[in-house]
């Protein structure tokens, strides 16, 4: 057993409108007694529109040993709330997980025995996910590999473990968007992918909407990629040329021959077309200026209200 493996777990789990974690808890206990390792709960509030789940978090912290919550002040999304988690985490390793029971604790073991890499990912062997959840899933995926590298054959998820410096080297990483893998790739190339099982969500509905997906796509491509920066530049240097050379067609027939190009509506069209690409151009180049301001600004990723422990009154 490796030096990392008789340290502290810390399990970061981000919450949204989950009430009742005492399964999950009683999981969690159940496997770190089997395996005999010291461990800590940290519980992430994201701003639950429901009013049970924050005291429903003190209560599971004022009650069973190593469990910690955090309040968020308003919902920051699932990636700044388990960057809070990260952060406020005391282990070796450091073990992320969902709140909806989807992720089978009995998996740590497993995410665990791998523990010498820098970043352990499970790997759903059967998703039970929607049919759009899947579908946007796919299309991230192939991004994930274009943008930031990911490895091909490796399925992102957020049922992962990462090593304390990896973990540290993230955290140096200033950003008001962040996008965890993308700052886990930055840091470290080793990561391995181990299977995991995927359960069926118990109750409630998916926190992430349509909108969601969007924001976090967008996280994703403008703030972990220039990729549409350099897409609208080689876009504006492709018909650039293209206009140059319709030019000197012109040219070279009215000199030539004298023949004069008719068709105002094809010229109306094209100056539209390019009037398009231009305010295309300037809204990506406007994007990216205010995620510049942003980041200038050092706007926190997140804000926390309140915390609890056992023994706490905050």
């Amino acid at each position: 057993m490796s030096e990392t493996m008789r340290h502290l777990v810390s399990v970061v789990i981000p919450v949204y409108n989950s009430p009742d974690l005492g399964a999950l808890a009683d999981g969690i206990e159940a496997v770190f007694r089997k395996i005999g390792r010291e461990y800590e709960v940290l519980l992430v509030d994201d701003g639950s529109p429901d009013p049970h789940v924050w005291p429903a978090l003190c209560e599971l912290a004022a009650h069973r040993s190593g469990f910690r919550a955090f309040q968020l002040t308003r919902n920051f999304g699932q990636q700044a709330a388990t960057l809070c988690g990260l952060r406020e985490a005391r282990g070796d390793v450091i073990v992320t997980m969902d709140d909806d029971l989807q992720h089978d604790p009995e998996d740590i073991p497993a995410l665990l025995a791998a523990a010498d890499h820098d970043v352990v990912i499970g790997q759903l062997e059967q998703s039970r996910h929607g049919v759009f959840r899947r579908m946007a899933s796919h299309i991230k995926g192939w991004l994930d590999r274009v943008l930031i590298g990911k490895p091909k054959g490796l399925r992102l998820t957020s049922y992962r473990l990462i090593n304390r410096s990896v973990v540290d080297g993230m955290l140096s990483i200033r950003t008001p968007h962040p996008f965890l893998p993308a700052l886990m790739f930055y840091v470290s190339k080793d990561v391995v992918g181990v299977p995991v099982r995927h359960a069926g969500r118990r109750s409630g509905r998916s926190g992430y909407t349509a909108g969601k997906l969007i924001r976090l796509f967008s996280n994703l491509v403008i703030s972990n990629s220039s990729v549409l920066l350099r897409a609208a530049a080689y876009t504006g240097l492709a018909f650039s040329v293209l206009s140059l050379i319709v030019v000197a067609l012109v040219i070279y027939q009215k000199v030539s021959y004298g023949v004069s190009v008719q068709g105002w509506t094809s010229l109306f069209a094209a100056i539209v077309l390019m009037g398009g690409l231009l305010l295309f151009s300037v809204g990506v180049l406007g994007e990216y200026l205010i995620r510049i301001i942003e980041s200038s600004e050092q706007r926190p990723t997140y804000i926390i209200r309140r915390s609890a422990s056992r023994g706490s009154n905050d």
